[in-house]
């Protein structure tokens, strides 16, 4: 011990990070550098002292991308970072966060006030970096509070040097910080039901990434059907439909008259479709994130979210009608897949979503996989918890894997899955960098590998017309060699072509984070699609 003064940096870092454990903050995900060494040396007395839980990762990207799989299950989480080009490689997690309203922290470190404007090493406009949708605060010193939420908030703090402690963080100030609740009091949410609706229009109910379960007990109550995405946390029940995407082009799509919408539908063109044509009336929950008005025209709002107990139902033939033409469709679909030569990405996203326990964690990536995904859900039991979440706020293919990582180490599941694309995967193999230290989750990552991206064929690009320009610009093979990549982390890996294969890997897990890949042929993937929806 030494009674020499702690550094005016050290005393900023350990009351930021004190003001962050008030605030709720019991992860956080540390990238090295040299600036942020006075936040590092602190965290790494608050996570011996049992305040706070340290995760670190070498690169800023992945670091971001945990936080926010951290946020996505548990306690909003923060990440630490050094000055310079480390800030901006948080800009694509803040980003989701920003758009998908998660509770995510960026902590950055930054050169002193007197630097700024000058050509000192490592040295930007960091306050304000990550534009208008994001608040910062710019500090020189510790705040006495910090409020974070509804989504994310950057602290850019300026440290001077010396930047490491004369001592460690006091045992007597640790001890108080760990006895701070876990997390403050969530707000209120003011009591109330929605408004006694007209049961009398065809209605649907449409359930968007993150709308929460009051859209399937409307849609129980109203007799209605309930069109829901799997990241929408609605996807259970008797009103569920499984092929609602295709079915939505056939003659019950063109007899709905009303559509009542929560969360945010992003998945499909047959529902934005529905949600812009003339004379369908929306009716619309409030939407989180920083953008909520919504892109279609919206006749009115539904808030408070909870449905009306007296709501009546509405003609059971309706319901009834959806029901046995997703019943139908569904046979002729599986049928369909069954029949295809080896295993096709929907057949792989069927066996994940069956391997799905109750109290289970699903991630799913973009692209294809979460609309194969949305085609093969089953109708999960209400009340089994089962979590399945996906990166939709901008629905961006960086940092999944990380993600993934994040919401399983912060969530007590059952049994944690991801699965995502050959590209999304290579876009953050570096999130499967974890040092021998590391906190590892029991997590088992499917790629689906049809090499490239396959989500093209589907649209315009990939019409016959642009063949010619179709492999180099859009579907970009790669040639990646996936067990060799996982090989270099030491990632156990496992390659599977058929779907006996497949489940038999999604039912003998080894623990701890493996990685499950279903090799798959990208060659027929549009007529593949075109001739499911020629189902309907």
């Amino acid at each position: 011990m030494t009674d020499q003064p702690e550094p005016a940096a050290v005393l900023a870092a350990r009351g930021v990070l004190a003001a962050l454990v008030r605030a709720g903050v019991r992860e956080v995900v540390l990238a090295p550098g040299s600036r942020n060494a006075p936040l590092a040396l602190a965290l790494v007395d608050a996570d011996a002292a049992g305040v706070l839980r340290l995760h670190t990762r070498i690169d800023e990207r992945s670091a971001g991308f945990t936080a926010l799989g951290l946020s996505r299950t548990g306690a909003p989480a923060a990440v630490v970072c050094t000055s310079g080009t480390a800030v901006a490689n948080l800009h694509p997690a803040v980003l989701e966060a920003a758009h998908a309203g998660v509770r995510l922290v960026a902590l950055t470190a930054d050169r002193p006030a007197r630097l700024r404007g000058t050509s000192a090493n490592q040295t930007t406009e960091q306050e304000g970096v990550f534009g208008p949708l994001v608040p910062t605060l710019d500090l020189d010193a510790a705040p006495e509070t910090l409020t974070i939420g509804p989504g994310p908030l950057h602290v850019n703090l300026r440290l001077d040097a010396p930047l490491v402690p004369a001592a460690p963080w006091a045992a007597e100030e640790l001890a108080a910080l760990a006895a701070v609740p876990p997390s403050p009091a969530p707000p209120v949410v003011p009591e109330g039901s929605l408004p006694l609706l007209d049961p009398a229009p065809r209605t649907v109910v449409v359930a968007g990434d993150d709308a929460g379960p009051w859209p399937r007990i409307l849609a129980e109550r109203a007799g209605w059907p309930l069109l829901a995405e799997p990241s929408s946390g609605a996807r259970t029940g008797t009103h569920a439909i499984r092929t609602y995407r295709l079915l939505l082009a056939g003659v019950l799509g063109e007899q709905v008259e009303r559509v009542v919408v929560a969360g945010n539908p992003t998945l499909s063109r047959p529902v934005s479709a529905l949600l812009e044509r003339p004379g369908v009336e929306v009716l619309a929950a409030p939407l989180a994130g920083v953008w909520t008005r919504r892109p279609h025209p919206v006749a009115g709002t539904l808030d408070p979210a909870r449905p009306h107990p007296d709501q009546p139902a509405g003609d059971p033939a309706w319901l009834e009608a959806w029901r046995a033409a997703d019943a139908d469709l569904s046979r002729r679909l599986d049928a369909l897949l069954a029949a295809e030569e080896g295993i096709t990405p929907h057949e792989a996203a069927g066996a994940v979503a069956a391997a799905l326990p109750a109290s289970g964690l699903l991630v799913v990536g973009p692209s294809n996989p979460v609309r194969d995904l949305d085609l093969m859900v089953p109708r999960y039991r209400v009340g089994d918890r089962r979590k399945v979440i996906a990166n939709r706020g901008l629905a961006g293919i960086d940092g999944l894997v990380s993600t993934a990582l994040g919401a399983a180490l912060a969530r007590d599941s059952s049994r944690a899955l991801a699965l995502m694309g050959d590209v999304t995967f290579l876009h953050d193999t570096n999130g499967l960098l974890l040092g021998p230290a590391e906190a590892r989750p029991d997590l088992t990552i499917v790629v689906v590998n049809d090499d490239g991206g396959s989500i093209f064929a589907t649209l315009e690009q990939g019409a016959p017309a642009y063949a010619d320009a179709f492999e180099r610009a859009f579907a970009t093979p790669h040639g990646a060699d996936l067990a060799a990549l996982c090989a270099a982390t030491r990632t156990p890996h496992w390659r599977v072509e058929s779907l006996p294969e497949l489940h038999q890997a999604l039912a003998s897990p080894n623990g701890g984070v493996e990685v499950v890949e279903v090799r798959v042929r990208r060659s027929d993937r549009r007529d593949l699609d075109t001739r499911i929806r020629a189902l309907v």
